[in-house]
């Protein structure tokens, strides 16, 4: 049975808080739906993952051990962002193993965060109303798949027929700084992901992570594809109403 009334904490991530509020309110609604009782702690920032990816463990560290504070309390945690909810579900326990006390509370935290559709599928067992968007693909972004086995969850909470692309298992090319520090590898793999988007014939590409699908907004907007990208989360609540997602303005 699923749990009644639990207290969540959204952490809303850095990327739906600067450049897409919109998939966080979705969230916030789709989890009050399910029957939960939903805060955003205003104590919240970077999980740390930015830091950690790139070599700076004293600064992830910090940022951990402010996001452990912040969460600790709340039955479960839940994040629209499969990167950033394996930041806190795999990678707090292994790089903080060094501070007993901290390491502790760290474990605690990662049994009880989860990804959004994941949480929604197998934690609340929710069944949200019939998707009204139709010619959808799904992105499998690769820390979702890979480390938190994400891929049947946002299947079936979609409900309608999802156009497979036949290469839901090979990365976007975003990854995060890499696409920072080489471009032009990050751009080739993101056009071989397009192609394959392209050619199922979608109008709509969603998925669960929004450094991704940004990514990929913004290279398909250079090469003029008839592609929207939507956060799943949106997708599901039916709200469209918002601008389809764009790379963010330099």
């Amino acid at each position: 049975m699923p749990p009644v009334n639990p207290n969540i904490a959204l952490f809303v991530t850095c990327l739906a808080d600067l450049f897409r509020p919109s998939a966080a309110f979705a969230a916030v609604r789709l989890l009050e739906d399910a029957g939960c009782a939903v805060a955003v702690p205003a104590a919240q920032t970077c999980c740390g993952q930015p830091a950690y990816n790139s070599g700076d463990k004293k600064s992830a560290a910090a940022l951990a051990a402010q996001t452990i504070r912040t969460l600790i309390d709340y039955d479960y945690v839940v994040v629209p962002s499969g990167s950033c909810a394996a930041m806190i579900k795999r990678h707090y326990p292994q790089f903080l193993a060094g501070d007993a006390a901290l390491a502790a509370q760290a474990r605690t935290l990662a049994a009880k965060t989860f990804e959004l559709t994941q949480f929604l599928h197998d934690v609340m067992r929710y069944k949200p109303a019939a998707v009204t968007v139709e010619n959808i693909t799904y992105h499998d972004a690769c820390s979702g798949f890979r480390e938190l086995g994400i891929q049947a969850q946002p299947r079936a909470l979609l409900q309608s027929p999802v156009l497979e692309n036949g290469d839901g298992e090979t990365c976007c090319g975003f990854g995060g700084t890499f696409c920072v520090k080489y471009t032009d590898v990050s751009t080739a793999i993101a056009d071989k992901k397009l192609d394959k988007l392209s050619a199922t014939g979608a109008a709509t590409v969603t998925g669960g992570d929004l450094g991704c699908l940004m990514h990929l907004a913004g290279r398909a907007a250079r090469r003029g594809l008839p592609l929207q990208f939507r956060h799943v989360a949106e997708i599901l609540v039916g709200d469209v109403s918002a601008p389809a997602i764009a790379e963010p303005e330099k």
